[in-house]
Order: C-alpha cells, then sequence, then structure tokens
C-alpha cells in the first residue's frame, strides 16, 4: 500500500502506542463523500479504529455504515497508508502512532440513518456530499485558523489533496 505522507514520519518523544485506523473515499464524479464536524468547522473522511480481531475491511465497513449510514458497500480497492503521531490525551501514553488505511469504495442504493457515537454527536458530525475542491479549500484555510482546527485537519487535507490528484477527472 502506497505511503500517503508528503515527509518523512518522525515520532515523539515520550511513551507511545500504535492505533490503526481506517478510511473510506466514497466518490460520485468530483463529489466525495464526508463527515463535516460543526465544533471544528472542517471535514474528515468517514472512517475510525479497528478493534481487536477485526479485519481493515470489516472495521472500514463497519465505520461507513455508523457515521453515513451506508448500506450496501462494494469494490472495496486499498488506496494507501497515512501515519502521524500526536500526543494522547490519557495518562496511560504520551502519544498515539496513528496508521490510517485508505479505501476507495463505492455505496450502492439507499442510506439508513447513521448511528455515531455520543461525542460524534456532540460535535455536530454529519455526512455530507461536497465537491472535492471545496473542501480541500476549506481544510486549508482551517489549517491556518490557530483558534479552532481539530488534530485532523492536516491528515485530511493531505489525504483530499491525494485523492483529488490521482482518482478525480475534472
Amino acid at each position: 500500500m502506497q505511503s500517503l505522507n508528503n515527509n518523512p514520519v518522525t515520532p515523539l518523544q515520550g511513551s507511545c502506542f500504535t492505533r490503526k485506523t481506517t478510511r473510506a473515499i466514497v466518490l460520485r464524479d468530483n463529489d466525495i463523500l464526508m463527515l463535516y464536524t460543526k465544533r471544528y468547522d472542517d471535514y474528515t473522511l468517514p472512517g475510525g479504529g479497528v478493534d481487536e480481531g477485526e479485519s481493515l475491511e470489516a472495521a472500514l465497513e463497519r465505520e461507513l455504515k455508523e457515521e453515513t449510514g451506508a448500506v450496501s458497500i462494494t469494490g472495496l480497492t486499498p488506496f494507501g497508508r497515512y501515519e502521524e503521531y500526536r500526543p494522547w490525551y490519557k495518562p496511560d501514553h504520551d502519544n498515539v502512532h496513528i496508521i490510517s488505511y485508505c479505501y476507495v469504495c463505492e455505496i450502492c442504493g439507499e442510506f439508513d440513518a447513521p448511528a455515531m457515537e455520543d461525542y460524534e454527536h456532540a460535535n455536530g458530525m454529519k455526512p455530507v456530499w461536497i465537491n472535492i475542491n471545496q473542501a480541500i479549500a476549506h481544510n486549508e484555510a482551517k489549517l491556518n485558523d490557530a483558534n479552532n482546527k481539530g488534530m485532523s485537519v492536516l491528515r485530511e487535507l493531505t489525504l483530499l489533496k491525494h485523492i483529488s490528484a490521482q482518482l478525480v477527472t475534472d
């Protein structure tokens, strides 16, 4: 799986654990299925953590169903891997090494209502279709907003630019 990092990944000092995640890339022409988060006013790819004993593909399907309500998910194709280190907010470790496995897929048919977690509801997260160039421009502006940005905006912006360059035709 190709690396989607633009720069080398450098570990942070201190104790660290690894968290595997998956990210879904669902395109319809130049529109992409994203999660808009009101709290951070940004766009992220649907996806999340891989549970113990769960395959990457099963985790992707579960997260996509939970966050968007997608019912019929087909054609999972590996796209790339993005790695990052972040400070961790719990006392058990200083940092987390997040490895995001990205897959292109299709959604057939209708969507059910999303079944998001409490924190996702509290943050005002909702699935939206948006033009990929608008999502890139929006997240670029958020990257420069030191007062209100989520920690994932750099990852999401990098992924969106790779997706646009490799998968979207104008």
